[in-house]
């Protein structure tokens, strides 16, 4: 078995692990996309690990950010500089001012003012990216609005990355978790029966995951192995979700001021990465 194909394998069973869970109905949604789809969002980012990425990330929630999505950010972020590329992260204003003393960011402005097409605009000239992630970055509806996943219209408190994947010319990888987010507009949410307002805009690679933050992980784990590199082993090591709590972030569905991702148990995510550490060992050791 070719490389290739055997690591087509592997993100077969690293897409099931993701959404095994199955909070709100991911399982269902990801079988809309031709397996594999882990492996060809990371062989993207593997290829432009030389070049300028744009990731993007931050859903608003209770008045800030929540922990889902900026810490599969950072960690990809992280990697990807690593590997020698140029990276940088746009945000909401609250969640790039956290990030800026360690990163290079955008701190993007409302989707509903006048000044979001020239902001973006005036942003590719200073940073034209090779390749664009967003990773739970809320997605616009057909009807133009943003909703989150009550169904309440956010838009005059999201950022406008969407004018960035739509003024780039270059390829997007998207992470959602609920069918409202960026890229979401390749798959069929209704068709699912999800109860929710869901985005229209599509990507060229899609991955789905019960928590964003892990969708990230996923990729991360690709890049380790090809560097080898143990970029996957030291989030274990490292806090992030207390680390963006200290600094505001919200559990995106309780509200509260906690470590958690989602509603789910404290530790949720540390058990996923284990699990992807495991289904890269057994790999590693097939004949």
């Amino acid at each position: 078995m070719t490389e290739p194909t055997a690591l087509h394998h592997l993100s077969a069973r690293l897409e099931a692990l993701l959404v095994d869970r199955n909070p709100r109905g991911m399982a269902a949604l990801s079988q809309q996309l031709e397996s594999g789809y882990a492996y060809r969002a990371a062989r993207l980012l593997w290829e432009n690990r030389q070049g300028k990425i744009l990731i993007g990330t931050g859903f608003p929630v209770a008045n800030t950010f929540e922990t889902d999505g900026p810490a599969g950010a950072m960690a990809l972020y992280e990697a990807l500089d690593a590997l020698g590329a140029d990276v940088c992260l746009a945000c909401p204003p609250s969640l790039a001012a956290v990030l800026a003393p360690t990163h290079q960011v955008i701190a993007l402005h409302s989707a509903v003012s006048a000044s979001s097409l020239s902001h973006c605009q005036d942003s590719l000239a200073r940073f034209t990216p090779d390749l664009i992630v967003a990773i739970e970055v809320p997605g616009c509806a057909a009807d133009g609005h943003y909703y989150n996943i009550r169904g309440i219209d956010i838009s005059a408190q999201c950022g406008n990355f969407e004018d960035f994947v739509r003024a780039s010319h270059c390829p997007v990888i998207a992470i959602g978790d609920g069918g409202n987010e960026l890229g979401m507009g390749s798959v069929d949410p209704e068709r699912a029966q999800l109860p929710i307002k869901a985005a229209a805009t599509p990507c060229d690679e899609l991955v789905i995951a019960d928590v964003s933050n892990w969708g990230g992980y996923a990729l991360v784990a690709f890049l380790g192995y090809w560097a080898n590199r143990p970029f996957l082993d030291r989030l274990i090591e490292r806090p992030l979700l207390e680390w963006l709590r200290e600094r505001g972030a919200v559990d995106g569905v309780t509200h509260a001021s906690t470590a958690t991702e989602d509603g789910l148990p404290m530790g949720s995510g540390n058990v996923i990465i284990r699990g992807i550490q495991s289904l890269f060992t057994d790999f590693s050791r097939e004949p």
